[in-house]
């Protein structure tokens, strides 16, 4: 008598499908954690999913075996294809790897113009440092056309450009940058209305770790005829601006005995007076025509803000926000002022703190931690004293910075739109899932660029979420600050740049080609 063939059994398998999408939706919807964790969790439930699969294929099933065989070898196959038609391309700020297509074109470069008389004269609308003239990413010299729809933006130029995730610094007609060509980081200037190299620095170093990406993260500043740049380990240079010739270097880790940031090194210099002023194991203020060391600050652990000028309580101060700490110093002695613990659970702080009216101070970081207001005052005795007037976990900062505006601050937290009461740190919304972009307020409009390189007009009104008009950019993952000098606007990402010019109704300084 032939042997009867027991029936499927597939309860097992529905058993754990039905566990993973039930473990998927909890991971999803709970409030606890932060997106970074949500991914890594799922990511796990569908490995776990998938693992079992196999076993059930395998063990538990009662399929022939050749059915069994077939299977595997369609498994096999698609994991092959994959790895030859795919490859990995890093992570998003969610931490999602990136796949794309192995033949990929780059981008192919364009010029609108590159006649000398297309080239823009700018005046005085420079951008010539990470987040512009006063690093708190506001632009207030023109106003732009909102109808993009009749008025689009004019692309004036687009190219390659060396992979790194530093934003560009803009004097006249040349935008300055960072990227990476092998083991050697460069420094490039390129004209402004035309994106052809002026010239280029290079410094034999690299940078290069998933999910943080290769090459260097901070953005030049620019004062009279110098640059000034450091790159993703920690080399500082002083370079002239009209030739790009190297005027003085040193490697601020290496000299301050410290240890550099595990991510790279994204600390965008603050010139002050005199001064060149960075986090190396603590704020260092080097002469700025010299290179020397002038003071060496209150020692800590470097973070990844970016040194800044704010004035509390009527003094003058350099406030750093660093790994698990916030430093104010005083400018030409270097004096701790104050200083404020900040959480070390996820303290990687690329966010900018962002001083608000009446002597107080906002923070926030991402991956689950949010925001805190802190009050500054001063004791009986005269000593700066700091107090927490509100914290939330519904303004998470990670690589973007927070723009206030009119009593209500705006920004991504955790990549998404929202704006948030500075009274009481209450909500207003929650909208516009941008991911983790950077935003600039230009006069009364917000500019979002956003994680997969749009461009997108949010109104800053704390109603409700009004997005006006949005164009395509960029290709790919884009973490890179824009800078905005006059009405052009300079986008970049780790594989391509562009100029754009954008409508502008009015001008309150001529920021026009002449």
């Amino acid at each position: 008598m032939a042997q009867t063939q027991k029936p499927i059994r597939w309860w097992p398998l529905f058993v754990i499908l039905g566990f993973a999408i039930l473990g998927i939706i909890v991971i999803w919807i709970i409030e606890a954690g932060h997106r970074q964790d949500k991914v890594f969790w799922i990511t796990m439930v569908v490995i776990l999913t998938t693992l079992l699969g196999v076993l059930w294929l395998l063990g538990f099933s009662r399929l022939r075996w050749r059915i069994k065989l077939i299977a595997v070898a369609i498994v096999a196959l698609c994991v092959f294809l994959s790895t030859n038609l795919f490859q990995f391309k890093g992570f998003s700020g969610d931490l999602i790897p990136i796949f794309e297509w192995r033949w990929h074109q780059e981008t192919t470069s364009f010029r609108q113009n590159t006649d000398e008389t297309s080239i823009p004269q700018i005046s005085t609308t420079d951008y010539p440092q990470y987040l512009g003239q006063h690093r708190n990413g506001v632009v207030t010299d023109i106003q732009l056309n909102l109808d993009w729809d009749t008025h689009p933006p004019k692309l004036v130029w687009r190219q390659s450009i060396g992979a790194g995730w530093s934003g560009f610094a803009v004097v006249g007609n040349s935008a300055i940058t960072q990227e990476q060509e092998d083991d050697w980081e460069k420094v490039v200037c390129y004209e402004l209305g035309t994106g052809e190299i002026k010239w280029s620095h290079r410094d034999q170093a690299r940078y290069d770790s998933p999910p943080a990406g290769l090459g260097p993260r901070a953005t030049p500043t620019i004062l009279g005829n110098r640059v000034y740049t450091v790159g993703s380990t920690g080399i500082l240079n002083c370079l002239d601006f009209e030739t790009g010739e190297q005027l003085w270097t040193t490697h601020i880790f290496e000299e301050n005995g410290a240890e550099p940031p595990p991510w790279g090194v994204s600390i965008s210099p603050l010139v002050f007076g005199e001064l060149v002023i960075v986090s190396a194991g603590g704020a260092v203020a080097y002469h700025r025509e010299t290179g020397e060391i002038v003071w060496t600050g209150y020692r800590t652990r470097s973070g990844y803000s970016s040194p800044f000028v704010a004035t509390l309580l009527g003094t003058e101060q350099i406030i750093i926000f660093n790994k698990g700490l916030i430093t104010a110093h005083e400018p030409l002695t270097g004096k701790l002022l104050w200083k404020q613990p900040w959480s070390e659970r996820y303290a990687e702080c690329v966010a900018q703190p962002v001083p608000l009216p009446d002597d107080k101070l906002l923070v926030s970081t991402g991956y689950g931690v949010g925001a805190k207001l802190y009050q500054i005052s001063r004791n009986p005795t005269g000593e700066f004293n700091v107090s927490v007037v509100w914290e939330t976990v519904y303004l998470k900062a990670k690589f973007t910075n927070i723009i206030y505006h009119e009593n209500y601050l705006y920004g991504l937290d955790d990549g998404i739109f929202v704006c948030v009461n500075p009274v009481d740190g209450k909500r207003q919304w929650k909208r516009g899932r941008y991911g983790h972009g950077q935003t600039l307020l230009i006069s009364d409009v917000l500019l979002v660029l956003t994680e997969s390189g749009e461009i997108v007009l949010v109104e800053p009104d704390p109603q409700g979420h009004i997005e006006h008009a949005r164009f395509a950019a960029l290709n790919g993952l884009t973490w890179n600050t824009p800078a905005l000098a006059g009405h052009y606007l300079l986008v970049r990402n780790d594989r391509e740049a562009a100029c754009y010019q954008l409508p502008v109704i009015n001008t309150n300084k001529d920021t026009n080609a002449k």
